[in-house]
């Protein structure tokens, strides 16, 4: 029987989708920008990398190709080398907003109709009567931040603040989160997390796809550091999605990275958090390895949009794409017989773009394994396809969506 693995390159869009502009990002291309940033020179960093994108593995599984699909053009250095290895195309998405959760759902074969809610981008940000419950509920003796802001920068500014005060960091940004963070000493990690239970509840109303705890450590001095004790309070799914249809199967499943909290822990199987985009790939590789029959592997790797598309750093998306790159032959080697790898993404984060947040974009869809035939899929008009062709691919009813496979 059959065998999946699914990587979700968090924030490799290939370009703006036709909405684009509804979000004030028509123009944006993570990749392409990416790669023509390290073309002229911009995404050189002498501690880093340097010279052209590197992408020689991902360029043979149809990668180029797919960004000509979405844009028009191959981004320099894309361009493939000998035959293509794999089926490629690209997506649109159409859930409303350009959100982790959103994005990922409709990759598993359910899109969001109706927008999250977002906070406006005001001083403050949040209603008073959530504040204020927040406050009582908690026990706190009131929050700092209560604004649009970085998570990195918030940190640095109201950090100090936060560790004499014990009132917790609320921030948010031009997506559908509640975020909060909070000294893992000073504060306590475990009740940082039941905070953040708290706020689950409370933003429920106002339509929040994540409340999301930001635990960090360090000093004014010494300065301070987010940890990967990160998690993410997400809204269930409305309805099922690829992994329900898998546990109403029976079928294994092994969720990697983020997956287990952007799908509530619902029909998520067993789940395995390492930190780090190298962490979790080793995890996934090694699930795949014992995985059973009819089984699937669901790995989200976030450092590109976490580490690097959200702080605009373009030297380091450059080199995230470079070292996954690397381990492409390493993936290709692990499938046997009957497996199918799909690699795709859940949105942008063009780091050379305007503001730090996600990007409306077009996804790619990477398809190869041992029977997979190389060639076109063309322009899938919702993520959907994937988590459809994944089903029929496991021999199971592929639910929304229209297979490619």
């Amino acid at each position: 029987m059959a065998r999946a693995l699914v990587i979700v390159l968090d924030s490799v869009g290939i370009g703006g989708a036709p909405d684009a502009a509804r979000y004030g990002d028509a123009g944006a291309d993570t990749v392409g920008h990416v790669a023509q940033a390290c073309a002229e020179g911009r995404g050189d960093r002498t501690d880093l990398r340097a010279g052209a994108l590197r992408l020689p593995h991902l360029a043979a599984l149809g990668l180029g190709l797919a960004c000509a699909g979405a844009t028009g053009r191959i981004p320099p250095g894309l361009a493939p080398a000998g035959p293509i290895r794999g089926a490629w195309g690209h997506a649109v998405e159409t859930a409303a907003g350009k959100d982790t959760p959103s994005g990922h759902w409709e990759i598993a074969g359910l899109a969001l109709r109706e927008p999250w809610g977002h906070f406006p981008d005001a001083r403050p940000a949040f209603p008073a009567a959530l504040t204020r419950d927040l406050i009582r509920l908690g026990g706190l003796p009131g929050i700092l931040g209560d604004a649009h802001a970085s998570g990195t920068a918030i940190i640095d500014a109201l950090g100090a603040e936060h560790i004499g005060s014990k009132k917790p960091i609320c921030y948010t940004s031009a997506d559908s989160v509640f975020q909060i963070a909070a000294h893992e000493e000073a504060f306590g990690l475990a009740r940082l997390y039941d905070l953040c239970r708290i706020a689950r509840d409370l933003c429920d109303g106002y339509r929040i796809g994540r409340v999301i705890a930001r635990p960090f450590t360090g000093s004014a001095g010494g300065g301070f550091r987010r940890t990967a004790r990160r998690k993410d309070f997400s809204v269930a799914p409305p309805g099922d999605t690829l992994l329900d249809i898998l546990h109403a199967a029976g079928r294994p499943v092994v969720s990697v990275g983020k997956i287990g909290d952007i799908f509530a822990h619902r029909a998520t199987g067993r789940e395995v958090k390492p930190a780090g985009n190298a962490a979790c790939l080793d995890a996934a590789l090694d699930a795949l390895r014992s995985l059973l029959d009819g089984g699937l592997v669901f790995v989200n790797l976030v450092d590109f949009d976490s580490e690097h598309g959200h702080r605009r750093d373009v030297p380091g998306y450059a080199a995230a794409l470079e070292a996954f790159d690397a381990r492409v032959p390493e993936i290709v080697s692990a499938l046997r017989p009957g497996d199918l790898c799909v690699v795709t993404a859940d949105h942008g984060n063009d780091p050379t773009w305007h503001g730090t947040e996600h990007t409306r974009e077009q996804v790619p869809i990477l398809a190869v394994g041992p029977g997979i035939a190389a060639g076109p899929l063309g322009r899938r008009a919702t993520f959907s396809d994937i988590g459809a062709s994944v089903a029929r691919h496991l021999g199971l009813s592929p639910g929304a969506g229209t297979p490619f496979l």
